[in-house]
């Protein structure tokens, strides 16, 4: 988004420092939710799908390989009844390195999970599932971190199930798994059937309303063995917020306390974006027999490891971010964050840009200077 707000793709070839800007007709206003989504086909064609909390369908696909001048708006991408109120638009490859779009149809404490695929010769997408994954029987919906694909070639995918638009009201982090993201089934190899509700799902934990856990902070990795590990967040028994690993082990999920932290609640209410206090990481090996988990707590960067048999915690330690490697050389105003995006593609590119923190969704003042 330009400082006009307008949503904008820029584009130079590598070894250009020549950008060329293409205005594309969308405009944010303050809404955090309402990120950019983008992504390139097998045959090179540009796909962006953004600004989109309750929105209908804002997606755009070029004519031309590679040339964002040619980025066209589709009206529909599978299904207009189901593009009407879109939130979370996500791009990922299926197991074929198949393109895939999900999203959520509906709003909070109200929704769905969709998922569509795209036919690279007919250049349409369809329904990759005849129901949606999920169904919050209209009584909640589900906030999903995923999916991931694992070392085990299984897409892994860790979600909470929320009431409703208040924050607090996340609970029951769940786990499901599939070969195709068309089947599914739980860690033990059960048949999960479609659409997935709170009553079939998978509860890893069953964290209660206002239990201190929060969506989109239930993160996957994986350990040594490549076994599927989420970490997340809730209230220990002193009410201290608390990072927790969990884990499959044989016929149940191992769930263990992370952090020990004293004096520290982040007891997050009311609905909007959050200047959220913690983020977490996805476990990461480190050798044969240790774990790294990472986390942010009030902006600093914290890494804890772990001992890869027992889950015990060895070491807590400051961490590194890309943000504070690269302040130094990027003037961030008083009172703002440095925002960082890395390629998922591994180029080594990143993007940083400071902001205002999120604040609820409703505009700051004053107005941040151009």
């Amino acid at each position: 988004y330009d400082a006009n707000r307008q949503l904008t793709v820029a584009s130079r070839p590598r070894a250009s420092n020549d950008w060329m800007y293409q205005k594309l007709d969308s405009w944010v206003g303050w809404d955090s939710h309402n990120y950019i989504a983008m992504t390139l086909d097998t045959a090179g064609q540009v796909h962006v799908a953004a600004n989109m909390h309750r929105d209908p369908l804002v997606y755009y696909r070029t004519r031309i390989a590679g040339d964002v001048r040619t980025l066209v708006r589709e009206p529909v991408m599978a299904e207009a009844k189901l593009e009407r109120r879109m939130t979370y638009p996500i791009f990922l490859r299926g197991a074929d390195g198949q393109l895939v779009f999900k999203y959520r149809d509906g709003g909070s404490g109200n929704g769905n999970e969709i998922y569509n695929i795209y036919d690279t010769a007919t250049q349409r997408w369809r329904h990759l599932l005849d129901t949606p994954l999920t169904d919050g029987e209209g009584q909640r919906n589900a906030y999903f971190v995923g999916p991931v694909l694992g070392p085990d070639k299984l897409f892994h995918i860790a979600w909470v199930w929320r009431e409703t638009p208040m924050a607090e009201t996340n609970h029951d982090l769940s786990y499901a798994q599939s070969r195709d993201l068309v089947h599914w089934q739980k860690a033990d190899g059960t048949p999960l059937p479609l659409p997935i509700t709170l009553k079939t799902a998978e509860i890893v934990d069953p964290v209660p309303v206002e239990g201190g856990m929060i969506n989109n902070n239930t993160v996957i990795g994986f350990d040594p063995a490549g076994a599927a590990m989420i970490t997340f967040h809730k209230f220990d028994a002193a009410g201290n917020t608390q990072i927790y690993v969990a884990r499959r082990e044989a016929k149940r999920w191992r769930i263990a306390q992370v952090s020990d932290w004293r004096g520290f609640r982040w007891d997050f209410r009311g609905g909007g974006s959050l200047d959220s206090r913690l983020f977490v990481a996805g476990a990461v090996p480190v050798g044969k027999d240790r774990i790294r988990v990472s986390v942010i707590r009030d902006g600093k960067p914290i890494d804890f490891l772990l001992d890869a048999a027992t889950l015990r915690r060895i070491s807590e330690a400051p961490g590194s971010s890309l943000a504070e490697q690269l302040a130094p050389s990027i003037a961030v105003p008083s009172g703002m964050t440095l925002n960082t995006v890395e390629d998922a593609g591994g180029s080594g590119i990143a993007l940083a840009w400071p902001t205002l923190p999120p604040h609820r969704d409703l505009p700051s003042r004053p107005h941040p200077p151009r």
